[in-house]
Formats: structure tokens, sequence, C-alpha cells
């Protein structure tokens, strides 16, 4: 998308092992900070489901839009300069949204900070990406790939489990508001240590840019990678797609959380948030990973068109175990974490389809890494867009009636997996590879 960054032929003399780890855990950290940290702070705050819905669906938009500023990324000296300054500003940033709390106006200046927030985290990824992929040849990407994910989850475990048991704790004895500014001042000085680590540990990964290369000609190559992506041949069927894979998951992402702790006679579970950290964040999060690497193993085995039905059913299907929860209201904490491990292991077998299908399907051609970045932003956006109606529907429905549509949310993308081509269109057949070129990607 813009200028050739360093060759990766010459890997970092740095072992990987010193800096990938902290590498994408400060990569997941702030993620499910604004993810499930934020809404459960906003759930004891006291919001309703659906201004949660809403205000964490417009927080996470960075997401959605980092394609369109990260090629000017390469404009910086060292993807590392740009790692270690996001780190430390998505540091100081989650440390404000604490001190948010304080104040008269908290609302409005915690979703302020929640922003920013987002806006690094999203900036982040792109030259943490590109830092790894710069830094290492082809089978150092290979051998180190699993740690990258282990330590993305990371993040999640700490959040979903340790910050949520420990705000849980605090509330009980400081109250709402102080509890979680503890909570994301602790997560605030996570950020700046790792930051301040990896300003050591990280291979330089300097950007060299072409001669002449400056912010203009970076955004004229924007515009035609963009007008490239939109040639693929049939691009708008898999936008669609990819918009419709995540409609019922990025719903029950959203309330399933507020629903355990809705209490009893609303229709949730009545669970604390140490009891949601416990068995959502520990239990939860090891099944979602287990259920990923499951994932990978089953679509290589038959192949992304035969696997694709049974990917999107491992998704949905395992929804269902809300819908018995909301009926049923078990007081037991092994029933409902047994209930939750299953729902997210089958999260984490299934969303491997739609990522390969991003990267065979819609990702091939001249700009593939960019045309990548574009349908992981796609695919953000049809997460943020379900998101945000999310709290409505499920006001309007109950939660029993909302765990229904949800699985029903899946019909759509179910039967359209079974008429649209699983495999990229032949380089000859693709005007997008025709498209004259300003600069490599």
């Amino acid at each position: 998308m813009s200028a050739p960054a360093e060759s990766n032929t010459n890997p970092s003399p740095h072992s990987p092992l010193r800096w990938v780890p902290s590498l994408y855990f400060a990569q997941g950290l702030p993620f499910y900070a604004v993810a499930i940290v934020a809404a459960q702070m906003l759930k004891s705050m006291g919001l309703a489901n659906d201004a949660i819905g809403h205000w964490t669906a417009a927080i996470m938009s960075a997401w959605i839009f980092k394609p369109l500023w990260s090629p000017f990324l390469e404009l910086a000296p060292s993807k590392k300069l740009v790692v270690v300054s996001f780190q430390l500003i998505g540091g100081v940033c989650l440390g404000l949204v604490g001190l948010a709390l304080q104040l008269p106006f908290w609302f409005g200046a915690c979703v302020a900070m929640l922003t920013l927030v987002a806006i690094c985290s999203a900036t982040h990824d792109v030259a943490c990406d590109g830092l790894y992929i710069a830094s290492l040849d082809a089978t150092g990407q290979a051998r180190y790939a699993g740690w990258t994910g282990t330590f993305f989850n990371a993040g999640r475990f700490i959040s979903a489990s340790g910050l949520l048991l420990l705000g849980g704790w605090l509330e009980k004895t400081m109250g709402v508001a102080p509890a979680w500014t503890v909570v994301f001042c602790i997560v605030a000085a996570m950020m700046v240590a790792l930051g301040l680590y990896n300003s050591w540990a990280l291979p330089p990964a300097r950007n060299t840019l072409a001669v002449g290369t400056n912010a203009a000609a970076i955004a004229g190559t924007l515009w035609e990678v963009i007008a490239a992506f939109f040639r693929k041949p049939g691009i708008w069927v898999s936008i669609l797609f990819i918009i419709l894979f995540r409609a019922g998951e990025a719903q029950v992402q959203t309330i399933g959380p507020l629903f355990l702790r809705e209490a009893r006679h609303l229709g949730g579970l009545g669970l604390s948030t140490m009891e949601v950290g416990a068995v959502y964040g520990t239990v939860g999060t090891v099944a979602f990973i287990a259920g990923s690497v499951a994932g990978g193993y089953f679509t290589a085995r038959l192949g992304l068109k035969r696997a694709m039905l049974a990917l999107i059913l491992a998704v949905n299907l395992p929804n269902a175990v809300f819908y018995y929860l909301s009926m049923a209201q078990p007081d037991s904490l092994a029933v409902i974490g047994t209930a939750l491990s299953a729902e997210m292991f089958g999260y984490g077998f299934g969303f491997v389809g739609l990522i390969l299908y991003m990267m065979q399907v819609v990702a091939p051609g001249k700009y593939q890494t960019a045309h990548y970045a574009f349908a992981t932003g796609i695919m953000q956006l049809g997460f943020s867009l379900f998101k945000y109606v999310s709290g409505d529907i499920q006001l309007a429905l109950g939660y029993q009636h909302f765990f229904l549509w949800v699985m029903a949310a899946a019909v759509p993308v179910a039967v359209l997996s079974q008429l649209i081509p699983m495999q990229a269109p032949r380089v000859s057949d693709d005007v997008s590879a025709r498209a004259g070129a300003v600069g490599p990607v």
C-alpha cells in the first residue's frame, strides 16, 4: 500500500522469544480492555444494555478504519518507534479512563479516553504486525505464529479473568467507581511497563522508503489500492458474507456477559463481577483457544469449501446454551461454566472459517496484504453494526427471545456459504490484478 519496507530476508539478531510474547501481549491487552473490561465497568456504573452496545460499538470502530491511515505509518523512521510510542500513549490513555471515573461528567470523559485507547491500539496493531513480518524470515514467521496467538489471547485472559475478578472484589470493598479506577490504572501501568520493556527488546525494523515517497504519494497509492479492492470479481457478495458471518456472534458476545450480570428477576443469572470473571474469563478463554486450534486442524483436513458450513454452525449453534441458561437460570457455577465453555469452544472453532475466507478468497491478488487489512476492517464493521443494535433488540425481545433471534441470525450466512465460491478468482480473471500499479504493497 506504500513504499516497500525493509526486506525480511535478513532476520533480526534479537531473539524472537525476547520480544514476540511482549509484543503480542501488548496488542491483546488494550483490545480486551476496551471490548470486555469497559463493558463490565459500564454495567457496574448502571448503564442499560442498549447504551452499552451503542457506545462500545462506536468506540471499537477504530479497528474498522485503521487500514485508511496504516500506510502513513511508513513515514516514521521505524516500526519499533511506532509500536513503542503507541504502547506508551495507550497506557497513559488507559490511566486517564480510570481518572475520568472520578469526574462529575465521568461518562463523556470515559468515552473520550476509551476512544483514544481504541485509536492507539488499532494503530499499534498495524505496526505490530508489520514489525513481526519485517523482522523474521518466512521460517521464523511460521515458527513463532503460535506464540502471537497465545500471547494475544493472554490479554483476553488477564482482562476477562484477572481484571474482572479484581474489579468485582474491589467493588465490594471500595465502591464501584474507585474499584474501576484502580483496575484501569493497573492496566495503564502494565501497558507503560510493556512499552518500556519493548523499547529495549524489539528489533529496529526500520522503514526504508522509496526515493520521492511522501504523504501525497502514499495517499495516491492508497486510492489505487481501494479502487482495486472494489474491482475484485464478486467482492460485494464477499463483503455481504463477511458482515453476515458475525451477525449472531457479535450480538451474543455483547449481551451474553451482561446477561450473566443481570438480576434474576429481570431474566439474568445475577452473577457478581467476580463470578463472571471466573466462569467467562478463565474456562471460557481456555475453551476459546482450544476451539481455535481444533478449528484450524479441522479446516486444514477438509479444506475451506467442505468445512465452511460446519464452521458457521460451530460459531452459532452453541449459542443455544444462552437460551438454555435464560430458561433454566441455574444457580450452579459449574453448570454455567460448562455451558459457557461449550459456547466459547464453538466460537473459537468456527471463527477460523472467516479468517481463512478473508485470507484465501478475498485477499489474493496484487495488493494481498492491503486487501486482507481491508477485509478485516469490513469484518469489524459487521461486528460493530450488530453489536450496536444488540442492546436495542434484547430490550425489545427479552433475554429468552433474544437468544433465539441470535441463532436465527446465522441462517442467512449459512445459506450464502453454499452458494458462493470458496476460492479466489484466477489472477487472469481478476481485473484488480490488471490495475495500474503506483507502488508495491
